[in-house]
């Protein structure tokens, strides 16, 4: 069976002064996706202070979770993000059904949608 996890990458970049504002949505992000969204498997932010841009990688089981993490979380978010950043690029990797598809690009999200195709996976013993 094909694993059908799905790893949404994706970046913001804060509007002028709002550097701060935005890491702390996203540290109410995380928590709320750690305590209410079992279908999130990993969730990492990454901020880049040059050029004041959060680049966040979250992997999802399946489609499934994905569009609950789009339906509850970021749509509770999104406005308030929209207020003090500029969303860059969302690449949706993974097989993402039609549906999911029209809702991203409903919500004015510049997205790409790349199906897996090769890769593996290394298991490092510690």
């Amino acid at each position: 069976m094909e694993n059908q996890d799905i790893m949404v990458m994706y970046k913001w970049t804060a509007k002028e002064g709002n550097s701060e504002a935005l890491k702390a949505i996203y540290r109410e992000v995380e928590s709320q996706m750690k305590a209410n969204e079992p279908g999130a498997l990993k969730v990492q932010c990454y901020f880049d202070e040059t050029s004041s841009t959060l680049v966040v990688m979250d992997l999802f089981v399946d489609a499934g979770a994905v569009g609950f993490h789009l339906g509850t979380t970021a749509a509770g978010h999104f406005e308030n993000l929209l207020q003090i950043a500029v969303p860059g690029e969302f690449l949706f990797c993974g097989d993402v059904p039609e549906a999911m598809k029209q809702a991203a690009i409903g919500m004015g999200l510049k997205a790409t949608f790349a199906p897996r195709i090769f890769g593996f996976e290394r298991s490092l013993s510690h």
